[in-house]
């Protein structure tokens, strides 16, 4: 995977390659241009704050149209719709209407719209309830009052931290072990506990159909690496 780094920097002209509608090297500088350009398998682009990361994307979809990419086949995923809906909004007016085909949305309604039509083959139905993080917390405290007594409750972990554990332990691809010792030391004499809970939490989730936040991106993970499925 090529990884590219987005910096602040002045645009500068330079000898164009290709006859495109648009000049992708006098509008971007050598950085957003090298992403918007990159053809040869996929690429890790790191942006902070400032560095143009909105206009890399929005001129990249304007490229692979120009390239004659098939609008339709492109995914363009964000973390909220309306950022998504923003970025087509601008590629089109940069291009054309064509950029409004491009299938647009946010990373946890992609997955969900896979994982209905495909639950089947990681073990849960097509119907499966979306829980929040309230929800989550709930039933992560319902599993906790039938392991933790009340004389115990004061000391462990409260069902927002125990949801904070998890959720952050998953995103951050760590082991819930390794994320207590590193950041919640002081609940290390609970682990054992801990992990029964989570142990519980997930067959809670199995038993009644139910997926949080964070299953919508892990199930789809595991759906795509298990499956040989045509999205």
């Amino acid at each position: 995977m090529k990884k590219i780094i987005l910096k602040k920097q002045e645009p500068k002209e330079l000898n164009t390659a290709k006859n495109y509608k648009i000049n992708y090297q006098f509008e971007l500088n050598q950085a957003q241009y090298e992403a918007v350009m990159h053809n040869d398998g996929p690429a890790l682009v790191i942006a902070g704050a400032g560095t143009g990361k909105t206009r890399t994307l929005v001129y990249r979809v304007s490229r692979l149209i120009e390239d004659n990419i098939q609008p339709e086949s492109i995914l363009l995923l964000t973390f909220t719709r309306r950022a998504s809906k923003e970025m087509l909004r601008r590629a089109s007016m940069l291009l054309d209407g064509r950029c409004e085909r491009v299938s647009g949305g946010t990373f946890h309604s992609f997955a969900t719209n896979i994982l209905r039509r495909y639950a089947e083959l990681i073990d849960y139905q097509r119907n499966f309830t979306i829980i929040d993080q309230g929800d989550s917390e709930d039933a992560i405290n319902f599993v906790r009052n039938r392991l933790i007594n009340e004389k115990s409750k004061k000391r462990f972990p409260s069902k927002s931290t125990l949801q904070r554990i998890y959720s952050l332990s998953k995103n951050t691809a760590s082991t819930y072990e390794g994320y207590i010792e590193q950041y919640f030391s002081w609940f290390s004499d609970y682990i054992d506990e801990i992990k029964n809970i989570y142990e519980l939490y997930e067959d809670y989730k199995k038993k009644y159909n139910l997926m949080d936040y964070d299953d919508l991106l892990i199930n789809l993970l595991k759906l795509l690496k298990t499956s040989n499925i045509a999205i």
